[in-house]
């Protein structure tokens, strides 16, 4: 028998990397669509969406020289959003650092608020049949004096909730994961622990939830078990899903795909399997922009085609982004002289903090991911005191000449 079953389930780390995480990165599907009243196509900066896909394909491979042994579920829309609401007060090395690691590099950051807003906009009213719901917050240690000019552009850009809390109200912590679990239909329920740590100034939150029926749905009668291959050679039994007809394939250099189409056809999961041959980890190593639109150019409807796909569900996270984005040239902004002046002085980010699951059968697909940009303070600010309530030493000294005349312990 062939090796083929363990590739199938392979790809879909890639395809729904692709199909929910990478809708940013579609640039001809998001230039196409039509425009209300709140969204203008025009004002979706192509270098803004060539950078979110950029840092799509840079942090998945970066997150797989990490996990190479787990499966990998992320939502780099969701990743980039809330860090670019974090970029809003980023300001000298930190906020080029964060550029370059972003793709913002050379974007105005006009352009690229402008493309957010229009962007996020556009997500709602993606597709009637489609349910994709995007949620920003920012949750402030009551108190906090924050930059007008910052909370102003979360507001009026990215829609963002503004709620100054006391962080040390035993239910602070709960009211922050009640607002995720909202906004990811209960998929997400608990991200940020409590206590809250009396050095966290301020928490950035972004939220996704997607539901999509497929266009075409496969038949449950022909849903059978079967075993699945894995990366370290052992198999497992799944449920392979299967369906035969006209299909959207595609074929090249090492490759398979599929293209399946959810609702109305503006959001896909794209599959691609590589060569029976070619170890995943060594096919994403070579995953890139360049590579990924040679896939897609090479798919065209096919008839006859046999698709086999497993049925499951994975979750991935919580997951401390921290040490990939540093990889990728942003670690400035993790430390004590990281610049985020733009929102107060003597914060930097303490944690990136990432959750996605996934739910595919023979419906469609049903997936969500949160992701917390947790801002520390560089140190306690505590007010001076001198309280002489134990053992000191005292001097007497003539400060002309710094001569010491008198020097003296008291411990009682």
């Amino acid at each position: 028998m062939r090796d083929i079953h363990k590739k199938k389930m392979l790809c879909v780390l890639l395809c729904i990397t692709m199909s929910i995480g990478l809708m940013a990165g579609c640039s001809s599907e998001i230039m196409s669509f039509g425009q209300n009243s709140d969204f203008s196509k025009d004002k979706i900066s192509t270098e803004v969406v060539k950078g979110n896909s950029h840092f799509a394909f840079d942090l998945f491979k970066q997150l797989n020289k990490e996990d190479r042994d787990k499966n990998i579920f992320i939502s780099p829309l969701s990743i980039s959003a809330a860090l670019t609401m974090t970029y809003q007060g980023a300001e000298t090395t930190t906020k080029e650092a964060m550029a370059e690691a972003l793709g913002y590099r050379g974007i105005d950051d006009k352009v690229l608020n402008e493309s957010y807003r229009n962007l996020l906009r556009y997500f709602e009213q993606l597709d009637k049949k489609v349910e994709l719901n995007i949620g920003n917050s920012l949750w402030i240690r009551k108190g906090e004096k924050i930059k007008e000019d910052f909370l102003s552009t979360n507001e009026e850009v990215f829609d963002a909730s503004v709620t100054f809390l006391d962080f040390t109200k035993e239910d602070a912590a709960d009211n922050i994961n009640q607002w995720i679990s909202e906004a990811t239909n209960k998929k997400i329920e608990k991200m940020v622990e409590s206590p809250i740590s009396a050095d966290i100034v301020m928490y950035l939150i972004n939220a996704i939830y997607f539901k999509g029926d497929w266009a075409e749905q496969f038949d449950k009668q022909y849903t059978f078990p079967t075993q699945f291959h894995t990366g370290d050679g052992s198999t497992n039994e799944v449920m392979m899903m299967s369906r035969k007809g006209e299909i959207e394939y595609g074929q090249g250099d090492g490759f398979k795909v599929v293209r399946l189409p959810y609702g109305s056809g503006n959001v896909s999961m794209y599959c691609v399997l590589p060569e029976e041959d070619t170890e995943i980890n060594d096919f994403i190593a070579d995953f890139n922009e360049k590579r990924w639109n040679t896939i897609k150019d090479s798919i065209s409807e096919e008839d006859d085609v046999i698709l086999q796909l497993p049925r499951f569900k994975m979750e991935y996270g919580i997951k401390n982004l921290n040490e990939s984005l540093s990889a990728l040239g942003m670690g400035d902004a993790f430390t004590g002289a990281a610049d985020f002046s733009g929102i107060r002085a003597g914060i930097f980010i303490n944690r990136v903090l990432h959750k996605a699951v996934i739910e595919v059968n023979e419906e469609g697909s049903e997936a969500a991911a949160a992701t917390v940009v947790e801002m520390n303070e560089s140190a306690v600010f505590e007010p001076l005191t001198f309280i002489a309530d134990h053992p000191f030493v005292f001097v007497i000294t003539d400060d002309e000449t710094g001569t010491i005349l008198f020097m003296g312990k008291l411990i009682k």
